[in-house]
């Protein structure tokens, strides 16, 4: 159940499905697995998809995957959106992970072609090249040997996660932590924070004279922008600057 907002804001609004086509395919209940909500007031620009699928704790099938799909793809084209949350319908679970009932029915070729659709979903899917790039060989070994499962606080303590929140009686303290840090992001300009977000993701892929190059490729996009020069302008004339995009 979501917190009603402040009397000084506009009452959010409502959980939506988007089209997709899978929606003739739902569960039994009948709901879309995937919802989209796009928040208003002084959080507009963050918007929020859910990912609602009790009966399996949020497992990533066919259904909810194609959902998940077709909802980035339409919002990738909203220029509105400028903060992008996860969050979980489903009290105690975020996502139990694949789900390997449903594996379990799919050819050799079906897995193939559902493992490719997820790596386009999730490119940290590849735990064997990120975890060690992350926590460096020895310590991705252990971990992916044993099977070892990790708490919030044990996997911020190696650096997996940013943040662990103690939960609230409501069980969204994780959701609430991250809004938070949307609202941080969602003042800062929408441009630059993309381009960053393609320098780091490419750059850490090459060396480092690659990835410096991939920087200096990003940052003269973002020189002909309004919103270089509006921080520059703000900065000068020291008030808070108003970001538009362009």
């Amino acid at each position: 159940m979501l917190r009603a907002l402040t009397s000084t804001l506009r009452l959010p609004r409502p959980w939506r499905p988007l089209r997709t086509r899978s929606c003739a395919s739902h569960g039994a209940t009948g709901d879309p697995e995937i919802q989209v909500r796009a928040l208003t007031g002084r959080d507009q620009g963050i918007t929020e998809i859910l990912m609602n699928r009790p009966s399996a704790r949020n497992a990533l099938g066919n259904i909810l995957v194609s959902e998940l799909l077709e909802a980035l793809a339409q919002l990738r084209e909203d220029q509105q959106v400028r903060v992008l949350l996860f969050r979980s319908g489903v009290k105690g679970v975020f996502c139990a992970g694949a789900d390997l009932k449903e594996r379990e029915q799919m050819s050799e070729a079906e897995v193939g072609i559902f493992v490719q659709r997820l790596r386009g979903l999730m490119n940290e899917i590849g735990g064997t090249q990120r975890l060690p790039r992350c926590l460096g060989a020895a310590l991705a070994k252990e971990l992916i040997f044993t099977g070892r499962r990790l708490s919030g606080a044990q996997a911020q303590a190696l650096g997996l996660v940013n943040h662990a929140v103690s939960q609230n009686e409501e069980g969204n303290a994780a959701y609430h932590r991250a809004r938070e840090l949307a609202q941080e992001i969602l003042p800062q300009a929408p441009i630059a924070v993309r381009l960053g977000k393609v320098a780091i993701d490419r750059g850490m892929e090459v060396d480092i004279s690659s990835g410096m190059a991939i920087e200096g490729i990003c940052y003269a996009q973002n020189i002909p922008t309004q919103d270089r020069l509006e921080g520059m302008a703000a900065f000068r004339e020291k008030r808070p600057p108003r970001f538009v995009g362009k």
